[in-house]
């Protein structure tokens, strides 16, 4: 009788895979930054036949939370646990963060940064309050030896301070540039998906967010900057989107802390995936001393600083440099003014002396990666010439809630219309015109203040006609001005004070797709119309409105039912009641 335990497959036997297996590659964990990072710098190794790959998570980290769901949901990775992968020989490691700890694998071992180089202090990991992590004694060396088989520098003035700090390292030290920031660039063709991806269509600018770890990150000082991002700029104008460390998704719920400012409309880009995808739409980034802001500006993106981290950070490094030379933004000021100054003043190119301090050897890093891997690979062959960078898959934001409320301002007389929308909540401190509301808006206060309504949905049980009716004698809109019921993208119907139904439509310019006509903003266009002299509800089928909102420019035509120009006559308000109790 067969001993059962003899027939238990081992994750490394090759009997069990199609492919032979000719060399075993580890990638090396601690937290889920390194684990994207490191990831993403093998992604061309993974391309190549017969190399078999796994990963563990090296502990210690105190953000290491997601991090295995992270690992089990990766193609094609064995992971395996930190007590088992030091007992197996492998062909080649990689860490994208080291650790003292990382002595007892038994391959050799390449080290990378996780960021923009080395920069941040972190005595718990360097033993030191003066050496960048990374790059300190304490962590390369076991028993005075140097552990790490290379060590990775992403510029060359980075040799400075490993000398400085472990000049027995410099031997197995290699500028290697930086691989994230080379795929970035190498994916700038990519930018207006991805921007249509993020929401920032119809000619709006998009704002990210960045936040790195830490009480002096911009989360750590000013946690309401996001919320007051998405309520003063307007709507139709900027779409705000924030990146934040995968550190702070480790330790805090930003789901809650950040749900406010989501149904106001920002876009929340989640830890894993995404980040890079958003620098290269942004056309304004706003941040604090972590690698994103660095990068962003290195992309050339108008970079604004509302914390610098000089406290945590490596005086001679070039981040700390950049924390005094970007720009910096007053987050308690006047957000609307400071983001149209710097678009107007700001040169993106101003930071490039700063940030090519950290970045060497651009548009190489890959090549030189893959040679350095290779050499411990023999038998696994690369097809000719450089490696191709791989493309940035689509950001998905985090599903939030759109907006169902505006404080909504209009200028402008005759037929054309000049509105500013900036998303509000159930508090509404203060009213800066008239409000607009969406159907499911579920506050009572909003709805009952509102000047319009609208149904946002047109895949609905009840006809339109129907709902518009029933919104003519609601009790809880006592100042209900104008109500719409979307029929399409472009399209939508109208009740007007008197009862008069109209159907508008968004005029569509030749060789131009099927534009977006919001019901909201039409219905708050009509809403301001009312109220300019001689304006009367039956006029309206015999105008075009133009509708301005920040550069885009959008006609709309009005049409009365055929043969029933006029509904039946209900009294309503004559207009907007701006801002009125």
């Amino acid at each position: 009788m067969s001993n059962p335990r003899r027939l238990r497959a081992r994750p490394d036997d090759d009997r069990w895979n199609t492919r032979p297996v000719r060399a075993r590659v580890l990638a090396v964990v601690r937290t889920l930054t390194s684990a994207t990072r490191v990831l993403e710098v093998l992604a061309p190794l993974r391309e190549l036949d017969g190399i078999g790959f796994a990963v563990t998570v090296n502990p210690g980290s105190a953000f290491t939370a997601g991090l295995d769901d992270h690992l089990r949901a990766q193609p094609g990775l064995t992971v395996l646990p930190w007590r088992e992968a030091v007992r197996q020989r492998f062909d080649l490691a990689v860490a994208c963060a080291v650790h003292a700890s990382m002595h007892r694998l038994r391959a050799p071992l390449v080290v990378l940064p996780h960021g923009a180089g080395y920069n941040r202090l972190v005595p718990e990991s360097t033993g030191d309050t003066v050496t960048a992590a990374g790059l300190s004694r304490h962590e390369l060396t076991h028993r005075g030896r140097v552990f790490p088989a290379v060590i990775g520098l992403s510029h060359r003035e980075q040799f400075d301070r490993l000398r400085a700090a472990c000049p027995e390292a410099l031997p197995r030290a290699r500028e290697v540039g930086d691989p994230c920031f080379d795929r970035m660039l190498g994916g700038l063709g990519a930018r207006d998906g991805h921007r249509t991806a993020l929401g920032a269509v119809d000619g709006r600018r998009l704002v990210v967010v960045t936040s790195t770890w830490s009480g002096h990150s911009l989360l750590g000082r000013h946690p309401g900057l996001p919320l007051r991002l998405v309520e003063q700029l307007p709507a139709d104008e900027y779409t705000v989107a924030a990146v934040l460390h995968p550190n702070v998704w480790a330790r805090h719920d930003l789901r809650a802390l950040l749900a406010p400012a989501e149904r106001r409309g920002l876009r929340l880009v989640p830890p894993d995936r995404g980040w890079q995808a958003a620098l290269i739409a942004a056309d304004c980034v706003i941040g604090d001393h972590g690698s994103v802001s660095f990068y962003a500006a290195a992309l050339e993106r108008r970079t604004l600083l509302v914390a610098t981290g000089a406290a945590e950070l490596d005086p001679r490094s070039p981040t700390y440099a950049f924390g005094r030379a970007a720009p910096a933004l007053d987050p308690d000021g006047d957000l609307l003014t400071q983001l149209e100054r710097a678009a107007a003043e700001q040169d993106p190119a101003a930071l490039r002396p700063v940030t090519d301090r950290s970045l060497g050897r651009r548009g190489e890093s890959a090549r030189i990666l893959r040679e350095i891997f290779l050499s411990y690979l023999p038998g696994i062959e690369a097809p000719p010439g450089d490696p191709l960078p791989l493309p940035h898959p689509r950001p998905v934001p985090l599903a939030a809630e759109r907006p169902t409320a505006y404080d909504v301002v209009a200028t402008g007389e005759g037929t054309a219309i000049h509105l500013r929308r900036y998303p509000v909540g159930p508090g509404r401190p203060t009213a800066r015109g008239f409000l607009a509301v969406a159907d499911d808006e579920p506050s009572p206060v909003l709805r009952r203040t509102a000047d319009v309504l609208a149904r946002t949905g047109s895949d609905t049980e009840q006809p339109a006609e129907a709902w518009l009716a029933a919104t003519a004698g609601a009790a809880e809109l006592p100042r209900l001005t104008v109500a719409v019921a979307a029929l399409g993208p472009d399209h939508h119907l109208l009740r007007l004070p008197g009862g008069l139904l109209l159907e508008a439509r968004a005029d569509r310019p030749w060789g131009t797709p099927v534009p977006r006509l919001d019901p909201l903003l039409l219905g708050s266009a009509v809403a301001h119309w009312l109220t300019t002299p001689a304006a009367t509800p039956t006029a309206l089928p015999h105008r075009t409105l133009t509708l301005h909102t920040g550069p885009r420019r959008t006609s709309i035509s009005f049409t009365t039912r055929p043969g029933h120009p006029d509904g039946p006559a209900i009294h309503r308000p004559t207009g907007p009641s701006y801002g009125q109790s």
